[in-house]
């Protein structure tokens, strides 16, 4: 049998083949690529099964060769990685100006895992209800649309919990499309699907007034079909975003505006950090390449901290 993961809970997933639900276990381990993978399957992996005799379950024999994936660095084990979904079509990132706060580093590290396996991404800003109109908020809004949208990254701003045509304002966007649904903890993920898929039922969660932080609401992944075609895979809210197996001289390769002139530096293997010739660091006096992308750039070279 084929089917396709469409929910992980660590040792069973649930596997749809055809219009048939089955939950089905991994047989043995799997070696993937020599990638180290705290999840050797994830959601949206199409897997073969054979089914247990005698049972209603199924045994995974092996996963179907993947299109493409979302990867981070595990934050649980040293060196392993976790895969967020596999086979998409567009990645969607959910951010809020506070409660909780999405820096644009973080937003930078997940567009640079995108643009890796070349998956389309948009930004979605939600609870506009609660600094859309304020001096500071207008502010943030510009900022996001005038970094992201030249860079081809549409910026959508929504307030899950208000906006009464929600699913219309998505309808277009999703339609016919495998979706990731990526953020922070209690930045409204839960909120939004259950607006696009009341089927859904997802359990919510206020943000801590204490901390600013918002909690774990998602445990597992999960896909969910859209009614009008398509599905969103709905993901536990992660922290940070570790970049994983990115060489430093193919970093540039992954951040449009200094794609756009690779080659042109005067040294082949320019870092574009501070080489004599660098066509990227003119390009940034110039104003071309906004100062905080290449600031992600730097940090994601050097390896610090997500949050920033």
């Amino acid at each position: 049998m084929k089917g396709r993961v469409i929910k992980s809970t660590g040792s069973w997933y649930t596997v749809k083949v055809d219009e048939k639900y089955i939950q089905a276990r991994l047989k043995g381990k799997f070696k993937q690529d020599d990638l180290k993978l705290t999840n050797p399957i994830a959601v949206g992996d199409w897997v073969e099964m054979d089914e247990e005799e005698g049972q209603s379950t199924a045994v995974i024999s092996s996963i179907l060769p993947r299109e493409n994936y979302v990867i981070r660095k595990s934050t649980r084990k040293q060196h392993f990685s976790h895969i967020i979904a596999s086979n998409l079509d567009q990645a969607m990132l959910l951010v809020t100006m506070e409660q909780p706060r999405t820096s644009l580093g973080f937003i930078d590290r997940f567009l640079v895992s995108t643009e890796s396996f070349r998956i389309p991404a948009l930004l979605v800003v939600n609870k506009m209800d609660l600094y859309g109109d304020t001096e500071k908020g207008k502010k943030w809004l510009k900022e996001l649309h005038d970094i992201y949208e030249p860079l081809g990254y549409p910026v959508i701003e929504i307030s899950a919990e208000q906006d009464s045509d929600l699913s219309q304002k998505f309808r277009d966007l999703l339609k016919g499309k495998s979706t990731l649904v990526s953020g922070h903890s209690g930045v409204g993920k839960s909120t939004l699907l259950n607006k696009l898929v009341p089927q859904a039922a997802q359990p919510t969660k206020q943000v801590s007034k204490f901390s600013s932080k918002g909690v774990h609401t998602t445990t597992f992944a999960e896909l969910f079909e859209l009614p009008e075609g398509g599905d969103i895979i709905d993901t536990p809210g992660i922290k940070e975003f570790g970049i994983l197996d990115i060489e430093e001289n193919e970093l540039s390769h992954y951040i449009p505006e200094m794609r756009a002139y690779l080659g042109q530096c005067k040294f082949h293997n320019c870092r574009h950090v501070n080489e004599p010739g660098c066509v990227v660091l003119q390009k940034l006096e110039e104003g071309l390449i906004h100062p905080s992308r290449y600031n992600s750039y730097l940090n994601i070279l050097n390896e610090e901290d997500t949050h920033r």
